[in-house]
């Protein structure tokens, strides 16, 4: 199994760091001050991880359908 870069490794911290604060939200302990703050941190996150996905979707798509006459980049 091959490392990804350090794009790939920050996709994987945040997404771990999305996931405890779902937990934490779900968990009914929290105050609402703690909660807002926790939701606040995590629509930050999947707007980062979003923008991550939809950069790679767009690489595929430029892999998948190189301009006319141009052979893919590596």
């Amino acid at each position: 199994m091959t490392e990804g870069g350090p794009e790939e490794l920050d996709f994987a911290k945040a997404l771990k760091a999305l996931e405890e604060i779902v937990k934490s939200l779900e968990s009914g302990e929290l105050s609402l001050e703690d909660s807002l703050k926790k939701f606040e941190e995590g629509i930050n996150l999947a707007r980062r991880l979003e923008s991550v996905l939809n950069r790679a979707e767009q690489r595929i798509q430029e892999i998948l359908n190189p301009p006319e006459g141009e052979t893919p980049k590596d």
